[in-house]
């Protein structure tokens, strides 16, 4: 019976078995999974959130009041819009009469650092998962090295059928974790990148514009 317990990870077991004959160690990547998760959740809600709120026509109305030479009318317009794009140009007009780059540099950074909330959490489960995976890996061999250090092989059979099956899962696991938060993590890179893309994208555009406004005015 104690042989047949370890061994019947092979031979499909539940999620609750799995995690029972995995060792201890399943404790911490438990949590780790959990931070994981909740770290996926919570961009999504982010992300989802900040994209119904863009409003792409306020900008290009931005833009046009800009030509117009009405900065005001601009800020005005851009100051009720919940979108990152309109509050970094209406920050950059605001403060423009000091320094116009180091307006949007500042703006751009405050948005940004908004979308890299969690990212950095979810890349650290990424990487101590499968190490956590190969901690019970060791831990799992150490039993198992340490049943047969006994002497009695048939005796100890199920101890070291049990080492393996603890090593095996715990590794298993670990890189199941960090695979699967793989999917995520690199679209929410993609999404940052997508972000700071139109908000250069519309710096451009803006600077563009407040030069051809000053070029007609000449």
């Amino acid at each position: 019976m104690n042989l047949s317990l370890p061994l019947a990870f092979v031979m499909g077991q539940s999620p609750m078995q799995l995690f029972i004959h995995g060792g201890w160690i399943m404790w911490p990547i438990l949590l780790v999974s959990f931070v994981a998760v909740t770290a996926v959740f919570e961009r999504t809600i982010f992300l989802v959130r900040e994209t119904t709120r863009r409003q792409p026509v306020v900008v290009e109305n931005i833009l046009e009041r800009v030509e117009r030479g009405d900065a005001e009318g601009a800020i005005s317009i851009g100051d009720k819009s919940p979108d990152y794009v309109a509050r970094v140009l209406v920050y950059a007009l605001t403060h423009r009469a000091h320094s116009l780059s180091n307006a949007f540099t500042r703006a751009a950074n405050q948005e940004l650092n908004r979308f890299q909330r969690g990212i950095a959490v979810l890349d650290t489960c990424i990487t101590i998962s499968p190490l956590l995976g190969l901690l019970g890996t060791v831990l799992g061999m150490m039993n198992t090295f340490g049943a047969l250090g006994d002497g009695d092989i048939a005796a100890n059979a199920g101890k070291i059928t049990g080492g393996v099956g603890e090593a095996l899962i715990a590794t298993a696991t670990g890189l199941l974790i960090a695979i699967i938060g793989l999917l995520p993590y690199n679209i929410l890179n993609a999404r940052v990148e997508e972000a700071r893309h139109n908000i250069t994208d519309a710096a451009n555009a803006l600077e563009l514009t407040i030069k051809k406004e000053a070029a007609e005015r000449v």
